[in-house]
């Protein structure tokens, strides 16, 4: 996620925490400072900051449980409104959603456990009022907002810890598409229902409800790409009318090339059609300032980007276009030879046809893509 910083690595996860959540932790200190003094202001970031290192435990136990149905989580990162554990794809199956989905709850649930039974603490909602309250609450203000989160995620809103066990219950008795758009419908119901009630006095629940309705909106998008991915190879969603620079080709060639056509990206390949590398616009604008008209391609063209087989499923070119943050993936066929481009623009156009079209119906996406 951009915009945060790396601090901390944990059994292959790194730890993030978002410049928000920074100036978040800045403003509620100086708000505190204004109205009680340093004690205060000191009292209440310690609290908070206990209370997102709770946040990152319940994170933790979401990365733990997907590990051991061999998803792996390659970040976390904290941010105001909570944290976001970024699993590389989602369970397969409705019960391994469900148990990834509760464990995060799961773990405030000990931990508020831990604090009522071994340290004492009471919960009470009279400890919600106030972030810097006495010291002497602050276990009993731990304790309580465990018990507030393990609640809070428990309800049923998509893309919420509850709203991910309604899905995988829905999805034990229909397609997963299906069970998504029905979740992400709950969701949204949900986030107008926060809207209204934040217009009453409480401006948090109208950030709350931007974030469920945002949040189960993107699910419903990924849901559909699903639906897609179940039926479709990369041969029917790549792009086949790809302009390739020669691997002797200068950046003033690139140049050209790009203004002729309408690519951002061009597949640098060899008298066979092997690909080399890739040159993005972004690397042919480097090029310029750096080298001149003059330059070859193979001096900035990117050659970290993988290649795709045109016989690759759908959902595999998918998660290795994100998983390696590519621009564009070069499709090969099964001589290594160029024979199109897999590209983020084709997939949302592809998923765009598909959502116009009524339920059940067919079209030859070959024609449609292309």
């Amino acid at each position: 996620m951009s915009w945060s910083l790396r601090i901390a690595r944990i059994a292959g996860t790194e730890i993030r925490i978002h410049i928000t959540f920074i100036l978040f932790l800045a403003w509620i200190g100086f708000a505190y400072y204004q109205a009680h003094g340093a004690a205060a202001a000191v009292h209440g970031v310690l609290f908070l900051t206990l209370l997102f290192a709770c946040v990152l435990l319940h994170e933790l136990g979401h990365a733990l449980a997907a590990r051991v149905f061999g998803i792996p989580t390659p970040d976390i990162t904290l941010l105001p409104i909570g944290g976001v554990a970024r699993l590389q794809r989602m369970p397969d199956k409705p019960f391994q959603e469900i148990v990834v989905a509760l464990a995060g709850p799961a773990v405030n649930v000990v931990i508020a456990f831990v604090l009522v039974v071994g340290a004492g603490a009471t919960v009470a909602a009279r400890y919600l009022g106030d972030l810097a309250g006495r010291p002497e609450e602050l276990i009993n203000r731990l304790a309580t907002v465990n018990v507030m989160l393990v609640l809070f995620n428990l309800i049923p809103a998509f893309p919420m810890d509850g709203g991910r066990v309604l899905r995988a219950v829905l999805a034990m008795r229909t397609t997963y598409g299906r069970a998504t758009r029905i979740a992400a419908g709950v969701g949204q119901g949900f986030a107008f229902l926060f809207g209204f009630a934040g217009l009453f006095g409480n401006p948090m629940l109208i950030f709350i409800a931007l974030f469920l309705y945002l949040g189960a909106s993107q699910e419903a998008a990924v849901a559909g790409l699903k639906d897609i991915a179940d039926w479709m190879s990369v041969s029917d969603a790549m792009v086949t009318e790809v302009m390739p620079l020669e691997v002797h080709a200068t950046i003033g060639d690139a140049v050209e090339a790009l203004l002729r056509t309408s690519q951002h990206e061009f597949p640098v390949v060899d008298a066979a059609g092997r690909v080399y590398g890739v040159l993005t616009r972004d690397d042919m604008i480097r090029g310029l300032k750096e080298g001149g008209p003059g330059l070859a391609v193979t001096a900035v063209m990117r050659r970290d980007i993988p290649v795709v087989s045109e016989y690759a499923s759908f959902e595999e070119a998918f998660e290795l276009m994100q998983s390696c943050r590519c621009p564009a993936l070069p499709v090969v066929d099964r001589w290594g030879r160029l024979v199109g481009l897999f590209t983020p623009e084709n997939v949302g156009e592809l998923m765009m046809v598909r959502s116009a079209l009524p339920p059940g119906a067919e079209l030859p996406w070959r024609q449609v893509v292309r």
